[in-house]
């Protein structure tokens, strides 16, 4: 099985005054090409850390982070940015989408960095609201959809340019029950049915069950599941 994700040894130390804190104590993880993790634990455990390090959004203090085979703990601003871009769609808890835009114009926002012509932007939108039910939401505004809706907005802008990792922070956390379980089978369809690689941070038991396997982080430091393929 391929190995899509590889963390040895990371470590995060901030810097508060003149205080260190160490929020990651020399991680190590491998997240195979296909897995859907849950990275879980209390508040402060680091999980969020962990997640924002896959993702490229922050770099460790020390160790490695290899995602499809390249260093990206290695890379500049500016190259982490549009590795990014190229490689990983985020899904967050509060949607961050944008109230004046439509969701079809909301979902062609990451399309808008590269060289994609707007009727192919326009085509590859709609394919990604379709997929995640909301073909015919294409054209309200979000103040015009519910939760559940915006999110799977979120979801799909997260998707649209093909993104080997999918990268969620709490994506059900403003949600209710049904509606969360909702947007987690989608995820779980992108995983199943589409391939796609999903980390997701979760404080809540229930959610963490539509993944593959649960990571538990404690003061930053990992114990791991068995993988249930």
């Amino acid at each position: 099985m391929t190995v899509l994700v590889e963390i040895r040894g990371v470590t995060k130390v901030y810097h508060r005054g003149r205080e260190r804190v160490e929020v990651l104590h020399g991680v190590d993880l491998d997240i195979p090409r296909g897995d859907f993790v849950a990275l879980m634990g209390p508040s402060g455990s680091g999980k969020t850390t962990l997640l924002n390090l896959i993702g490229g959004l922050d770099t460790p203090t020390g160790g490695s982070i290899v995602v499809l085979g390249r260093r990206i703990d290695r890379l500049s601003g500016g190259e982490l940015a549009a590795w990014r871009a190229a490689h990983v769609g985020f899904v967050f808890q509060f949607y961050n989408l944008l109230p004046a835009l439509s969701a079809q114009r909301n979902v062609e926002l990451p399309l808008l960095l590269t060289d994609l012509s707007a009727a192919e932007r326009h085509r590859r939108a709609q394919i990604a609201l379709t997929l995640v039910g909301l073909a015919d939401r294409a054209r309200h505004r979000p103040r015009e959809l519910s939760g559940g809706q915006e999110q799977r907005v979120a979801i799909a802008r997260a998707i649209v340019s093909d993104p080997t990792l999918l990268v969620c922070d709490e994506p059900t956390g403003d949600l209710d029950r049904a509606t969360a379980d909702e947007v987690l089978r989608l995820i779980q369809m992108l995983n199943r049915e589409h391939g796609k690689t999903v980390v997701m941070v979760t404080h809540d038991p229930k959610a963490a069950e539509y993944a593959r396997r649960r990571v538990h982080l404690d003061k930053g430091t990992m114990t791991a599941e068995p993988v249930s393929w």
